[in-house]
């Protein structure tokens, strides 16, 4: 044992425990004032408040409106239609606005969307951009080498759309609207209501009017319990109640972890003549190194003024603490076979958001449970090598509600949470299941000792066998066990943005419209505020500021406590859940902050 340590350890020995706790305390300011971590039982701020939550009773809460909840109301309220009955469908959605939240590439599929809205094109869904031309690339430093997309690959997007899924959210919003669906945006589902039996009640919004310090504040308002029948999870990736049932019920036993990527995005306008409205462009290789996974894309759409959107996706097992997922962007448009694309254009906007990419191997065993199910992004619908999941979002949405219209049907009587028990098999006998099964071993082929170039061959054998290989491979560490000491890893030096091609954090994030009522708890919540200082900042020179899209966390000086202490700016979060999977010791727990704050993106 050094010197050093045996002095540290007998000036704590001898240190009378006052002062060492001032000391402590001093090093440690407290961060985290959220009530999930600080009940408020036990504050004496809390005792005279009144706690009492206004209930409404439905047939149907549907938790979050994206592709999945959307699709899930609509087709609830058609089969009560069909039925000649009544049901309640209510859509809890925590942005201001619907599709204020959604990000993706995004290319879709219309397979779901012509079962759903077969007249979808009378009706004016936002769909005017078919894709023209694909191409698929291999990037060296300075190069770029073509790779074949044959018909039927997974990287065909031959019958699909460039949209802005934002967009199209907001339409499929209006669709469930005129078909009588409840929809609440600026709503945050915050808590799971349970049964005495333990199976699902329903959810309550997030209470109001909470300072920054955790006490109740003269706007203090209690949210509002929701209890229905059935309860359909569509938070998307990571969703911080779905993260709770699935615990609650074991419903990932014995399935691969879920394994994830960040895909951050921005919206220009170009010069018309490089415009193609209908091109596809995807690319891997440079700037990542063969061991990280990722790549870009770049859409032409078909819009008033010339509109692209390009974007960048990391795979979040990478090893490399000194990695920041926006500045490998920043890097790929200043690609010599890629930036005259961006000279002379204008960024418009800029986002991110986590993906699931785990896959077949990582869906949950079981996908519904007593009183609920998962449905979408949620559940981890999501086919990798094509980069899509909004149709498999749109598609278990359907299943789930037709397996709740008729579970509720057949136990109108019952007090208790109403299990969608038909939704798994109907899962199963679909096209998601057979689509995902197909392609289970694509991403994890990856995961080997020459990088890129094995699984550029592996995963192809497997994209020509159509996934008939009798074996499943498996994803190995999850995504925050991955992370190699800073010490043991080679600092990336990234250029300075210019402003015309690359930019810089912060003016990025000004791009998002993201918005949070400054004065309330943190909604980032650490579980023990040591731990950012003493593991992270210790071992991985603080990765948090690195993979954060947003410039959420910044270790700054700690002037009473002579180091340094992480600081939360929860202001500019853009609720892309980054953070709650890949803290290396999952000590970040994202939860909702007030209702409707967050990014107002625009069609991202």
């Amino acid at each position: 044992m050094s010197a050093l340590l045996k002095m540290h350890r007998a000036r704590r020995l001898f240190t009378p425990a006052l002062v060492r706790s001032v000391s402590e305390a001093a090093k440690y300011p407290r961060i985290t004032t959220h009530y999930t971590l600080n009940p408020r039982e036990k504050d004496e701020r809390w005792t005279e408040v009144d706690m009492e939550r206004c209930i409404e009773e439905v047939d149907l809460v549907i938790v979050g409106g994206g592709p999945a909840g959307m699709s899930a109301a609509i087709r609830a309220k058609q089969l009560a239609a069909e039925k000649d009955q009544e049901i309640r469908v209510c859509v809890v959605e925590k942005s201001a606005e619907v599709g204020g939240h959604i990000l993706s590439g995004a290319v879709i599929d219309p397979i779901s969307l012509n079962e759903l809205i077969p007249d979808w094109q009378e009706q004016g869904a936002p769909l005017n951009t078919p894709v023209t031309k694909d191409t698929f690339s291999f990037l060296t430093g300075s190069g770029r080498i073509s790779i074949p997309v044959f018909k039927g690959w997974p990287m065909d997007n031959h019958g699909n759309y460039v949209v802005r899924l934002g967009h199209l959210v907001k339409w499929l919003g209006d669709q469930a609207e005129a078909l009588g669906v409840e929809i609440y945006p600026g709503c945050a589902a915050s808590e799971v209501l349970f049964h005495e039996d333990g199976s699902v009640k329903g959810i309550a919004t997030n209470d109001v009017g909470i300072a920054k310090s955790g006490a109740p504040k003269d706007t203090f308002a209690r949210g509002m319990e929701l209890h229905a029948k059935t309860t359909i999870f569509a938070e998307g990736c990571r969703g911080h109640l779905t993260k709770q049932i699935m615990q609650k019920f074991g419903l990932n036993e014995g399935s691969e972890p879920q394994t994830y990527g960040i895909g951050l995005k921005e919206v220009w306008e170009i010069d018309a003549e490089k415009h193609q409205p209908g091109l596809v462009e995807h690319t891997i290789g440079w700037p990542l190194d063969r061991f990280t996974y990722g790549g870009s894309f770049l859409y032409h759409l078909n819009e008033p003024t010339p509109t692209i959107a390009v974007g960048f996706v990391v795979g979040l097992n990478y090893k490399n603490p000194w990695l920041s997922p926006f500045q490998e962007f920043q890097r790929f448009k200043t690609h010599p076979k890629v930036r005259h694309v961006f000279e002379g254009a204008t960024r418009i906007a800029y986002g991110a958001r986590a993906i699931n990419e785990g896959g077949f191997q990582s869906l949950p065993k079981k996908l519904s449970f007593p009183g609920g199910c998962l449905v979408g992004c949620s559940a981890g619908f999501l086919n990798v090598p094509r980069i899509k999941g909004s149709h498999y979002a749109m598609k278990s949405g359907m299943l789930a509600a037709e397996s709740a219209f008729e579970a509720i049907n057949a136990d109108a009587q019952s007090t208790a949470g109403v299990e969608p028990t038909s939704y798994a098999e109907k899962i199963k006998d679909s096209f998601v299941w057979k689509d995902l099964y197909s392609v289970r071993n694509v991403h994890p082929s990856f995961h080997n000792p020459l990088g890129l170039y094995g699984g550029l061959v592996l995963s192809g054998f497997s994209i020509f066998m159509g996934g008939r290989e009798p074996w499943t491979l498996k994803h190995g560490p999850q995504d925050h066990e991955s992370l190699q000491p800073a010490s043991s890893s080679q600092p990336i030096v990234y250029p300075k943005p210019d402003g015309k091609i690359s930019f810089d954090l912060l003016s990025s994030v000004a791009l998002t419209g993201t918005n949070h009522e400054g004065d309330q708890p943190a909604h980032l919540t650490l579980k023990d505020d040591r731990i950012p200082v003493d593991h992270n900042l210790a071992l991985y020179e603080g990765p948090e500021q690195r993979f954060c899209p947003a410039g959420v966390y910044e270790y700054v000086p700690n002037e009473e406590g002579g180091n340094l202490k992480l600081q939360i700016n929860a202001q500019n979060c853009i609720h892309c859940k980054t953070c709650d999977i890949k803290d290396p010791k999952q000590n970040i727990n994202w939860v909702v902050p007030e209702g409707g704050g967050g990014p107002a993106y625009n069609g991202m």
